[in-house]
């Protein structure tokens, strides 16, 4: 009986009343997830670059500590709280509607891009002056030498960190419950309510999904990191 009910609900799990009505549950999670990652690491390996061309420039090293100072800001705020900022507070100061969906989203890839752009720096750091002084003695520009030589070495040493922060993310849409979202923990705890009388059942189930979700996104870095 208790597994009836937990497969009685899977779907609601899975999808939410999609197709008739807003995605919900794993799927959503997914999304938000993907979405917030790839912004995340896009924006994080740029900033780490713009970062170290800023600190080779004497004249732009104050810039440089700004941009570090506002990204250890963004590490130092709570996640939940940058959520309910964006979400309430931007409607009453700009006078704009923000989507729950993309509210979570954003706020996740901010934060997200803060800690990869540290663990690129530290990449791009541990690839060593020689090798950008070999690019440079070939005939490279500082650009070239650092996009073309440094960058993919650097790249594959902060892999395992990224895996880390990617499954992070996935974990932290929990969280997209304050804003309304009906992501994989809010659809649980709406099933759990239904249901009353199997809650580890259902959040036993949810823990699967998690699992399986995690451990999908974590494999990723792992497999372009043991390729060519």
């Amino acid at each position: 009986m208790t597994t009836e009910a937990v497969l009685l609900h899977l779907r609601y799990l899975l999808i939410g009343p999609y197709p008739n009505g807003p995605l919900a549950g794993a799927a959503l999670t997914l999304w938000m997830a993907l979405w917030a990652c790839v912004m995340a690491t896009a924006a994080g390996v740029g900033c780490a670059l713009l970062l170290d061309r800023l600190d080779a420039t004497p004249g732009l090293r104050r810039l440089a500590r700004l941009l570090r100072g506002l990204l250890a800001t963004l590490r130092a705020i709570p996640v939940l709280m940058l959520m309910f900022w964006a979400y309430f507070l931007i409607p009453m100061a700009l006078g704009v509607s923000v989507p729950e969906t993309a509210t979570v989203v954003a706020a996740l890839a901010a934060v997200g891009a803060a800690y990869i752009t540290q663990s690129m720096e530290a990449g791009l750091r541990a690839v060593g002056a020689g090798q950008r002084n070999a690019a440079l003695a070939l005939g490279m520009s500082p650009p070239q030498a650092l996009l073309t030589v440094v960058l993919p070495q650097a790249w594959r040493i902060m892999l395992p960190s990224l895996a880390n922060q990617w499954v992070s993310t996935v974990k932290d849409t929990s969280l997209a419950y304050i804003v309304g979202v009906v992501e994989l923990s809010t659809a649980a705890s709406q099933v759990n309510s239904r249901t009353v009388a199997y809650p580890a059942e259902v959040f036993g189930a949810v823990a699967v999904l998690y699992f399986l979700l995690c451990t999908g996104i974590e494999a990723l870095p792992n497999w372009l990191r043991a390729g060519p």
